[in-house]
């Protein structure tokens, strides 16, 4: 899913509307998740009465009162409002850690012309992979309400983070899914590099030597100081 949204702004959707604008943000943000597509309108009584079940559904599988973890899983407002002035109204409805495309941005238009909306509401469930897990999961959401998560999970093969190094998961920190493998491999070739420095007395006058982890010294045969 991170392709689709590599080059694109996703605005947060809390109060000073932060703007994830780097390809690092990106991925951070999405890489080895399931991701929610929301298509609605403001202007849409359905959608008006789908967004509290919507809340409340992502709230109680990412929100720590509700879970000691969060679920890998981002949800995207994916306006087709008829106004800036009405995507902001019914933003306040949704919850604050979803993510939406500014309204002056073209790629809304072209998402719901690629997953063929019609109608409205409408959430397209993706895997990790970009493909589609569900096309439309609004019944489903309304009838299994976050249970419906587990059967998500199943099928889009996430990488569980249990299995993962916790520092790779924090943002500060995370490359790519790469990285643990790469840091394990230059964690132990280092460790074979590190050298002890020990002091040995020749003439009266102190001199630093350089001992390896086995305990061999550099420049000599296991004799006395520097010659």
């Amino acid at each position: 899913m991170v392709d689709l949204f590599l080059g694109k702004v996703l605005v947060k959707n809390n109060k000073d509307r932060d703007e994830l604008d780097t390809e690092r943000e990106i991925i951070l943000r999405l890489q080895n998740r399931i991701l929610m597509l929301f298509f609605g309108s403001g202007e849409c009584d359905k959608c008006q009465e789908f967004a509290p079940t919507l809340k409340d559904f992502f709230k109680k599988l990412t929100d720590e009162f509700y879970v000691e973890r969060s679920a890998q899983l981002v949800l995207l407002y994916i306006s087709l409002d008829d106004s800036e002035e009405q995507q902001e109204k019914f933003l306040k409805e949704l919850p604050k850690r979803c993510l939406f495309l500014t309204y002056e941005d073209p790629y809304r238009q072209e998402l719901s012309m690629m997953f063929e909306v019609q109608d409205l509401p409408r959430v397209v469930v993706l895997r990790p992979d970009c493909s589609v897990l569900t096309a439309d999961a609004v019944a489903e959401i309304c009838k299994l309400g976050p249970d419906c998560y587990r059967n998500w999970q199943e099928g889009a093969e996430l990488i569980d983070r249990n299995f993962m190094m916790n520092e790779e998961f924090d943002e500060g920190k995370m490359r790519s899914m790469t990285d643990p493998i790469r840091r394990v491999k230059y964690k132990v070739e280092d460790k074979k590099k590190k050298k002890k420095k020990k002091k040995k007395k020749k003439d009266g006058v102190s001199v630093e030597e350089e001992e390896d982890e086995d305990g061999d010294e550099d420049g000599n045969d296991g004799g006395g100081g520097w010659g």
